[in-house]
Order: structure tokens, then C-alpha cells, then sequence
């Protein structure tokens, strides 16, 4: 073959190869019905007959779905062109709490809103991002010492342990294994996962939230290289300086409560280790814990309305860590404007296990000698001045089970 042939079919093939495709359809036929199959025709109808289930559909009354509308969409809007109709900006909010509600996939989504699931993801996260950009001020810390005295005493009056400022956890989020990833998301409980991080306050609410670690890297260690433990470090949350609790005249500085994986500080308690307590001790764990319960529940408040935290997740690490976050600043959005009130137990999610038995994490155990006098200073005070009325009989009921069960 001469030269001069060879670019010839060269350049046809390339010319081929850039030539568009033809689509047969432009979209499917039943997907051009949408307004008369779809999700539109359901919300109307739930709208004005069924606002109990409108509540469950969206996880949000209509006063309440209506201002978050307000709010995103300027950010999801788009025009109608002369090809096809636009999706309104309603339907585009309604299918993403719904998603977020249900946990069901795109492909499962297509068939309750005639909408193509590619297009369903592309409207999911656009819609994402633009709830976390207009609600981003629900989740902050306390600017000032007078809104962490307020916190403190929410804590205190609540749940009964003075000087708590928050309490904190991370929970892990499923995901499906991402890709040439090996065992990086295999987290402890052998599923990967993505882990959230979480400080939150007496009334369920969140003040911090950090998502997107790997599963595998321990609550400790994400708490280590988190912004908010560097702020910690230095001083820089304009926590208040000690001050004596109710009833007594030893002034113990303002901590957040936390399981055994976190590291005992001046300004983190943890319980005791449950190799050889004392009854003092003991008591100590269980209002620790009693407290410590309050980000517990509210992970379960957490998963219960967004029922997509409670599947595994097939999506990359980085389309969760949206999706987490939604949730979270969504979940903030609702408590402060839902009137539902959660019943509260006496026990706030403690058990006996968190009381006398060790977390199966990887435990920090290098403390500092302050640390320690501090939680020695709090035992004290519970086992004296601060004590409740319910605790001896917790006490009894929590050693006489593991006594039971030892003999057992």
C-alpha cells in the first residue's frame, strides 16, 4: 500500500470515529408522560389529601419543605429550552429527599418519577450541594463562653452531668468497596464504611460534624487529625474557664463526654477502664455514659428519618461524604423547626456493656496525670454532692447482672 493511501484511510477512519452517533429517540416515550405518570402527579395529590403522607414522603411537613424550596432553588432552577421541558425545581427537592429518605437506587427512583437515572443522579447532587450551601450556619459551635454555659446547662438540666459542653462519637456509613482500594474502608466491624464524626448537644442537635475518613482509621485517631481537636489543642473554641457545679465548692473545667476509643484530656472524659472498678467508679461510668447516650440517639434519630444511612451505599467515597453531610445539616434544619418532641429514657441509651464491659476499638491509654485527676474529681462529686436519686439502684441492677452472669 503506497503512502498516499495509507493517510487516506487514515483520515477516513478518524473522520468516522468523530462523527456523532445518531440517537433513535431522544428520550424513551413513557419518560415524555412524566407529568402524568411521574412523581408530580403523586406530590399534588399528596399536597392537598394526604399531608400525614406527604410528612413521611419528604420527611418534612409542607410549611417546612416549602421554605427549604425557597431557599434552594435558586440553585437548582433551570430553563426551559426548546428540545424539552426543564424539571421543576420542586419535583428536583422532592426526589432528593426522597431519595434520601428511602435509600432506594436511581434505577429503582426511575420508576416511581419517569426520569432517567443518570438524570436522577446528576439532579441528586446538585441538589445536595445546594442544600449544604443554605444550610451550612445549622451546624457551629458555640461563638462565645455564654453559649457554651448555655449548652452546659441544657446538658445539666437534661441529663444531669454539670461542665458538659457536648458529647461525641463517630459512626461508620456503609459503602460498597471502592475500586483498587484493597482493604483502606475495611473498618473493625468488617464492612467498609466511611466514618462520621460527630459533637452534638443535649437536644440531639449537631455542632460539628466531620465525614469522609476512611473506616479503618480509628475514632481516636480521626479525632487527632481533625480540625476541631487542633482547635481544642489551642484554646481557640473560647470554651469557659472552670467553674464549680451545683453544690460544690471545686471548680472543674467544661469537658465534652466520650466512649473508651477517644483520649483522656482535660477537656475529653472517657470511663474508667473496667478491669478492677470501684463502686465510685462504677456510678462514675454510668453518668458518663448516661450522657455520653445523647450521640447515640441522635445518630438513630439520624438514620431513622434518612433511611439511606442504613444500606450499603454503592456510590465512591467522595458522592457519600455529600450525601452524609445532607443529612446531617437537614437533620439540624428539622429539630429546630419540627415540634415532634423524642422521648427521652431514664438511661439515654446506656447499657450494661458501656458501663462495666471495654469498647472493641483500638483504646488510647496514655493519659495525662491531669486528665486523670480531673475524672477523679467528677467521680467524687457524683458520689457525693452531685449524685441522683436512681443511681444506687442502677448501680445494684448493673452488678448484680454481671455477678449472675460471671457465675453463669
Amino acid at each position: 500500500m503506497c503512502k498516499y493511501c495509507a493517510i487516506i484511510l487514515i483520515a477516513t477512519a478518524i473522520k468516522k470515529k468523530r462523527e456523532k452517533r445518531k440517537r433513535s429517540v431522544w428520550s424513551k416515550q413513557w419518560f415524555l408522560k412524566r407529568d402524568k405518570l411521574g412523581q408530580q402527579k403523586i406530590l399534588k395529590e399528596l399536597e392537598f389529601s394526604a399531608e400525614s403522607d406527604f410528612k413521611n414522603y419528604v420527611r418534612m411537613s409542607k410549611e417546612t419543605f416549602d421554605e427549604l424550596l425557597a431557599k434552594v432553588a435558586p440553585l437548582i432552577k433551570k430553563n426551559y429550552t426548546i428540545m424539552r421541558k426543564a424539571i421543576p425545581v420542586h419535583h428536583r427537592l422532592a426526589l432528593t429527599l426522597r431519595f434520601l429518605a428511602s435509600g432506594n437506587s436511581f434505577e429503582d427512583l426511575k420508576f416511581l418519577t419517569a426520569i432517567a437515572p443518570q438524570t436522577i443522579g446528576g439532579i441528586v447532587f446538585e441538589t445536595c450541594e445546594a442544600i449544604i450551601e443554605v444550610l451550612k450556619t445549622n451546624i457551629a459551635l458555640p461563638s462565645s463562653e455564654e453559649d457554651w454555659k448555655k449548652e452546659a446547662n441544657a446538658f445539666y438540666q437534661r441529663w444531669n452531668f454539670p461542665n458538659c459542653i457536648g458529647a461525641m462519637d463517630g459512626k461508620h456509613v456503609a459503602i460498597t468497596k471502592p475500586p483498587g482500594t484493597g482493604s483502606f474502608y475495611f473498618n473493625y466491624k468488617k464492612f467498609f464504611s466511611i466514618v462520621l464524626m460527630a459533637v452534638v448537644n443535649a437536644n440531639y442537635e449537631f455542632l460539628m460534624v466531620d465525614v469522609g475518613k476512611n473506616g479503618r482509621a480509628s475514632d481516636a485517631g480521626i479525632f487527632s487529625d481533625s480540625l476541631f481537636f487542633m482547635s481544642l489543642k489551642n484554646n481557640e473554641l473560647k470554651i469557659p474557664s472552670k467553674e464549680c457545679p451545683p453544690g460544690c465548692d471545686t471548680a472543674l473545667p467544661y469537658v465534652f463526654v466520650a466512649d473508651d476509643a477517644f483520649p483522656l484530656t482535660e477537656n475529653v472524659m472517657k470511663p474508667f477502664s473496667p478491669s478492677s472498678m470501684i463502686k465510685d467508679e462504677i456510678i462514675f461510668n454510668y453518668r458518663l455514659s448516661r450522657a455520653r447516650g445523647v450521640v447515640e440517639n441522635t445518630f438513630g434519630i439520624l438514620s431513622s428519618r434518612f433511611r439511606i444511612l442504613l444500606k450499603t451505599i454503592n456510590l465512591s467515597p467522595e458522592k457519600t461524604t455529600i450525601i452524609v453531610l445532607t443529612c446531617c445539616h437537614l437533620h439540624n434544619f428539622l429539630r429546630k423547626k419540627n415540634d415532634q418532641v423524642y422521648a427521652n429514657s431514664n438511661l439515654a441509651g446506656t447499657t450494661e456493656t458501656e458501663v462495666l464491659a471495654p469498647v472493641n476499638r483500638t483504646v488510647i491509654r496514655n493519659h495525662a496525670t491531669n486528665a486523670k485527676d480531673i475524672r477523679s474529681q467528677f467521680c467524687k462529686y457524683f458520689n457525693s454532692e452531685g449524685s441522683v436519686s436512681w443511681q444506687n439502684s442502677i448501680y445494684e441492677k448493673l452488678t448484680n447482672k454481671n455477678v449472675n452472669d460471671s457465675t453463669n
